[in-house]
């Protein structure tokens, strides 16, 4: 298909917006009486004959089976490759079902997955990105459970992107979610339009909060400050708040240091994420706590919550309730099943305004963790809220190791079919990989989550400490850029207006599109000036600003 461009102003600037092929967001969460149409008119598939294979359908099986399969010949390199396909099971009420594939010597174990149920049909949705030319390509869904069941399949799509359609997507998505248009009309106080008058504008806030972990190393290091409040917008505290930290013994509960903390952030005009009430990892629960049980444990539990919500009732815009719920139970196997209910009710009653996460990892990551896909954190999500409790947030950490665009970006329009605002809560990337690796997954990642429409928020895990950071720096200890940190100076000065200057056109306006936030205005015309501020919140609409002088 060949790329179309249109053109549209900036300022006084001309420049190319994406018009070529377009992506499909659709998806769906719901199990239904009838699978919809393909995505794309089945695209590369609609002339494929679905094929059944015999084999193992995973690594130890005892049986051989028969599953759906398309043969795909002359697969370009280079291409991101996005795919969705119906799916029903028979043998058995649900499957997770397992999109995989091979293609010569690569094998792509996991590029989407679904939990299948029997009688309705259940949507997978996908991607991948070959890294090589391939002849012979197979794309096949199998059951990685260890249930025989059948598989039956329908309305499969495959789309390929060229490299610049999908940058020119992700481009297309900024400009119309994180940017608006503006008009700026200038006229004398009789309502003549003046012509030629001087134009200023500075944006001095974003709207889109981007930021990242800090440590209490942060309090001390006042280069550090200035370094972290000249980036970013937004914060977390990387493990100040836990339980272990702020009541390592029984009884002996101490803040200071998270209140030092909340200095910071207040001075600095930053929104602050609380992380977190409750872990259900044991091996991060106080010593003392994974010794109690019954009674005992109940009254620390509430005693924990009480204390945390109302001392810092209203500071955080954002409450980790309950964390990593998909992976561990420590207090619903000590608790009953009803211990997160609870705690997310108790949670809103003790800060009401604080929006609610659930907060899990490998949900976008990657697709081969059988313990949080996305249906996983969707079932999850939804038995809370049958429970009648106010949840709020997808908290999704982003622990990249080898990023997948499609799978990504897949996984957020499903996610997003639940109506809630999704935050990348802990990006970053693992530190097998070198450093200049590290920095181009991460960009990859970015660019991703900020241009998907659902995304209302990004932190990084990027806390610096004196022995380096969790799995990724920005910088060295001298505060000097890491490849990681070029990346985000790079995107940061990317995401926003800046100053713009320009001049009003013959009906006394001056046009210009600007990422959402708060910025100042500044007019002249002749010996007259004129001051005035404006936001820019999200909407459709241009935004008419009148200035008089």
């Amino acid at each position: 298909m060949t790329m179309l461009m249109f053109w549209f102003l900036l300022g006084t600037t001309i420049v190319p917006s994406y018009g070529g092929l377009l992506y499909d967001h659709t998806a769906y969460s719901e199990c239904k009486d009838e699978p919809e149409k393909a995505l794309y008119n089945g695209g590369i598939l609609k002339a494929h004959v679905l094929q059944n294979v015999t084999g193992k359908p995973f690594t130890g099986s005892k049986f051989l089976a028969h599953y759906p399969a398309f043969i795909l010949h002359n697969l370009p390199s280079a291409s991101i490759y996005s795919f969705s396909i119906w799916v029903k099971i028979k043998g058995a009420d649900s499957a997770l079902i397992t999109a995989s594939l091979k293609s010569g010597k690569e094998s792509y174990n996991c590029t989407g997955n679904v939990i299948a149920k029997s009688g309705c049909w259940s949507f997978l949705k996908g991607g991948f990105t070959l890294q090589s030319p391939s002849r012979l390509s197979v794309l096949y869904f199998q059951n990685i459970d260890g249930q025989q069941v059948d598989i039956q399949v329908a309305s499969a799509s495959l789309q390929s992107f060229t490299s610049d359609e999908w940058k020119g997507i992700q481009q297309s998505k900024i400009n119309s979610v994180r940017k608006r248009a503006v008009i700026i009309h200038v006229s004398d106080k009789f309502g003549n339009r003046l012509q030629g008058a001087s134009i200023t504008l500075q944006q001095v806030s974003k709207d889109f909060p981007f930021g990242s972990a800090i440590s209490q190393n942060i309090l001390a290091n006042f280069a550090y400050q200035k370094w972290f409040v000249e980036r970013f917008n937004a914060v977390v505290f990387e493990n100040e708040l836990k339980w272990y930290a702020t009541e390592p013994k029984q009884g002996q509960v101490n803040y200071t240091i998270p209140d030092k903390m909340l200095e910071f952030v207040r001075a600095h005009k930053l929104i602050a994420r609380g992380h977190n009430i409750f872990w259900e990892d044991p091996s991060y629960n106080p010593s003392w706590v994974q010794n109690l049980t019954g009674p005992n444990l109940e009254k620390a539990v509430k005693t924990r919550i009480q204390s945390l919500l109302i001392k810092y009732k209203g500071e955080f815009i954002h409450w980790d309730v309950s964390n990593e719920m998909l992976h561990y139970r420590f207090y619903e196997d000590r608790m009953g099943l009803n211990a997160s209910l609870d705690f997310f009710k108790t949670a809103h009653r003790a800060d009401p305004l604080a929006t609610l996460f659930m907060n899990e990892f490998n949900v976008v990551e990657t697709c081969d963790d059988v313990n949080s896909t996305a249906d996983s954190y969707i079932a999850k999500l939804r038995d809370l809220q049958e429970g009648g409790i106010e949840m709020d947030g997808i908290g999704l950490e982003g622990h990249f190791t080898v990023p997948n665009p499609a799978l990504i970006r897949a996984t957020l329009d499903r996610l997003a079919t639940l109506g809630l605002p999704i935050w990348l809560t802990e990006v970053d990337i693992k530190d097998t990989l070198d450093k200049h690796t590290q920095a181009t997954y991460l960009e990859i990642v970015l660019r991703e989550v900020f241009s998907h429409p659902s995304v209302k928020g990004i932190i990084l895990w990027t806390a610096l400490n004196p022995n380096g950071c969790y799995r990724m720096c920005l910088t060295d200890n001298n505060l000097r850029n890491l490849p990681a940190g070029d990346v985000v100076d790079s995107l940061l000065k990317e995401w926003q207006t800046g100053i713009a200057q320009g001049y009003t056109d013959e009906y006394g306006s001056y046009t210009f599109s600007g990422f959402l936030g708060d910025y100042n205005l500044h007019v002249v015309h002749r010996n007259q000036a004129a001051n005035s501020t404006f936001s820019l919140s999200q909407s459709d609409e241009t935004k008419h600003i009148y200035i008089q002088l």
